[in-house]
């Protein structure tokens, strides 16, 4: 294993870690309690304890940009001792829109924010300004919105995220990950699951999943560990012509520095995901906790408490040992090419 992936094994270390120190089991909102976050009882000083680094994360799409802000306000509400019940009358609503917003899981309105903002003693207009500046970026519509028509609302939720990751970890068993697939074999695979689609429709789906992958060449792109079992390789998905080219084209993405590429041969037997395909999604933000995304039929499972990522990272870390080494995919992929 190269050092680059001994340091994401240090990471994960390092993230259960400050979890474990900060969240407790019982706690109930484990689910968006940042791994690494401020001790409430002793808040940082400087920028970090009025949100004055908020705007700095690099990464910034509106989906998890709305998760930093909802993780500020929360912050900010349990440093005042402030119930969610309470917070929630001061802005006219439930206490369920209160964690519905510090989740990052809606909209946020001025007046709201504004509001909040005030009742948490945040009253320094420069202050004020950087929190207000955050949201309205964070409402801003993603590229993907205007896709609305084709895209599940489950599904924009995991381009945003993944939009916004440094490190995409993924493992597949049946396609090539989307982040990876040709425009012709993604074309075949989206006949696959969308049958009754109409031509325009499955050309925008098409579209997406090409923008999807512009990620990995862009100016500060992720890196992306996807490890692919051998059946994915050789289920002929629109043909033998088509095969090729996807074949051709795991080489050459292979080939770049962000990307790392495993293949879990026939040989190997039974291994560790034998679950189903699954992916893990990290941030540049030490206050955002990893994200397990599994996708199903219909619908998609979102999960971030400490001890859900925990087994699945676990279960990638072993898959990653299970797996052939990086440096024998070329050879596998070439194989496999000279096979069809």
């Amino acid at each position: 294993m190269t050092r680059r992936w001994q340091d994401v094994a240090r990471q994960d270390r390092l993230r259960s870690t400050r979890a474990s120190e900060h969240i407790g089991p019982g706690d109930p909102r484990v689910t968006q309690a940042p791994a690494g976050s401020e001790d409430p009882e002793n808040p940082p000083d400087g920028d970090d304890a009025t949100g004055g680094r908020l705007l700095e994360y690099p990464r910034g799409g509106p989906t998890v940009l709305r998760i930093v802000l909802g993780s500020h306000l929360r912050r900010l509400r349990e440093q005042q001792n402030i119930s969610a019940e309470d917070a929630g009358y001061t802005i006219r609503a439930s206490h369920s829109k209160i964690s519905r917003m510090e989740l990052g899981r809606v909209g946020f309105k001025e007046r709201d924010v504004a509001d909040l903002l005030t009742l948490y003693g945040v009253l320094d207009p420069t202050e004020r300004a950087v929190v207000l500046s955050l949201m309205e970026q964070a409402n801003t519509p993603g590229w993907w919105h205007q896709y609305g028509d084709v895209l599940p609302s489950w599904f924009e939720v995991y381009i945003g995220l993944e939009e916004a990751a440094s490190l995409i970890r993924t493992y597949e068993v049946q396609f090539v990950p989307g982040l990876l697939q040709t425009e012709d074999y993604a074309r075949a695979v989206i006949r696959l699951g969308h049958p009754e689609a109409s031509p325009g429709e499955i050309e925008r789906r098409v579209r997406v999943r090409m923008t999807r992958r512009e990620c990995l060449t862009g100016t500060e792109p992720p890196t992306l560990w996807a490890i692919m079992d051998e059946a994915a390789l050789r289920r002929p998905m629109g043909g033998r012509e088509v095969m090729r080219g996807q074949l051709v084209h795991l080489l050459e993405v292979n080939k770049l520095a962000n990307v790392t590429l495993q293949v879990v041969p026939f040989d190997t037997g039974g291994h560790a995901a034998a679950g189903g395909p699954f992916a893990i999604l990290r941030f540049g933000e030490q206050s955002l906790p990893d994200v397990v995304y599994l996708e199903q039929l219909t619908s998609a499972l979102y999960l971030d408490k400490l001890a859900d990522v925990d087994k699945y990272l676990h279960t990638m870390n072993r898959l990653s040992v299970e797996a052939a080494r990086p440096e024998h995919t070329a050879r596998l992929l070439t194989a496999l090419l000279d096979q069809l």
